[in-house]
């Protein structure tokens, strides 16, 4: 065999070779990518039937009743913790996912009679309409538009408690962060802004509360309605997005409104009265805000009044004061959201509960004549 051809079979055994060793390559990928699908398909299989297991009661056919206490300001968490350990459904997370999912909130304190046999709709139906075993112990209603000092007031005469205590508690750092760490969504850093008097003024929601403990703590109290209003908030998440609007600065215009309103129909229209003021660049000179300042629940602001340095003063700083200055119903925090369309600059509210609006400081200082000066 001469040179030439020693050369060529060489090459040709050493192609084989190499095809050889690519046909070995490619069984080894194809079987390891074989194996790993089939694994990944086992394993999402394992935890789609898991999960279709988890959603399904415990025992359907164990209707043993265990009584189950859910404490006040209980989070969903928390609640699928209690429920997990009682036995009533098999794991918390998926109760967790479930309840985000299907969009239920809206779950109460008390005690309960649950049985393993119950489906999940069933258990969360429970703890939705609040079927309780427990008597209510104790009722305290936040009417809207109150401060911080007068909630403080009412929680000390109604819990019997100092109300000292209650303030001191509504002010404490350490209590406000332990509020922070429960509700992160809601009480946000700009709580502890530079000029904010309370971190709380405005966060405390408006509603009629029910306790189901004889002597609550203030810890007790406040947890629900903080709760209540990371709900409600939570609600108009795609509204305040919109509109790029934090609690913090939300709850502070609703506040506004709220101090202002006379009437639900006329809540749209003040809320545009502040955002074109805004817009244009003129101060909101809205009263309530200098009564805030002055720390007084006086029901006419004098003329000396609106001299008051602080910053929450709106007659002497531009656009939105520090902070709230009252809490705020959904009427409220719903018209902040969505002012009506005017080009009002003024309004003012006569003696017989009327409001009045205008365009113009003539048009409004002739109202202001009209429906007030004339009437004293």
């Amino acid at each position: 065999m001469s040179d030439k051809d020693t050369k060529k079979q060489y090459i040709k055994e050493q192609l084989l070779k190499r095809e050889s060793e690519a046909r070995t390559v490619r069984k080894i990928v194809l079987i390891s990518v074989l194996s790993f699908l089939v694994l990944f398909l086992a394993l999402a299989l394992g935890g789609y039937f898991y999960i279709q297991s988890a959603l399904k009661p415990v025992d359907p056919e164990n209707e043993k009743i265990t009584k189950v206490t859910i404490p006040i300001g209980s989070s969903v968490s928390g609640i699928s913790n209690i429920l997990e350990d009682k036995g009533i459904i098999k794991d918390a997370r998926v109760f967790r996912y479930y309840t985000k999912f299907k969009n239920e909130a809206g779950f109460q304190a008390g005690e309960y009679k649950f049985s393993p046999s119950m489906k999940l709709s069933e258990i969360t139906a429970s703890l939705k309409t609040g079927k309780v075993m427990q008597s209510v112990a104790l009722k305290i209603t936040i009417p809207e538009g109150k401060q911080l000092d007068q909630i403080a007031g009412i929680l000390a005469e109604k819990a019997e408690l100092k109300k000292e205590v209650v303030w001191k508690t509504l002010n404490d750092k350490a209590f406000i962060k332990k509020m922070q760490s429960q509700y992160p969504n809601l009480l946000k850093q700009d709580i502890y802004g530079k000029n904010i008097k309370y971190p709380l003024e405005g966060y405390l929601f408006p509603a009629t509360y029910s306790y189901f403990e004889k002597n609550p703590t203030v810890e007790d109290l406040i947890s629900p309605m903080l709760k209540k209003q990371d709900e409600v908030l939570l609600h108009y998440s795609d509204s305040m997005a919109k509109k790029k609007l934090s609690p913090h600065k939300l709850l502070t215009m609703a506040s506004l409104i709220e101090e202002e309103a006379t009437e639900k129909t006329h809540r749209e229209s003040i809320s545009s009265v502040f955002y074109n003021r805004i817009e244009t660049g003129m101060p909101l000179q809205t009263d309530p805000t200098v009564l805030y300042a002055k720390g007084s629940h006086q029901k006419r602001v004098l003329y000396k009044d609106l001299e008051i340095k602080s910053p929450y003063n709106t007659y002497q700083n531009q656009g939105l004061p520090p902070g709230p200055i009252a809490n705020a119903g959904t009427s409220s925090i719903e018209a902040a959201l969505n002012p009506s369309d005017t080009k009002y600059l003024y309004f003012l509210a006569a003696s017989d509960g009327k409001v009045y609006f205008s365009k113009s400081l003539d048009e409004h200082n002739r109202l202001k004549a009209e429906h007030i000066t004339n009437k004293k």
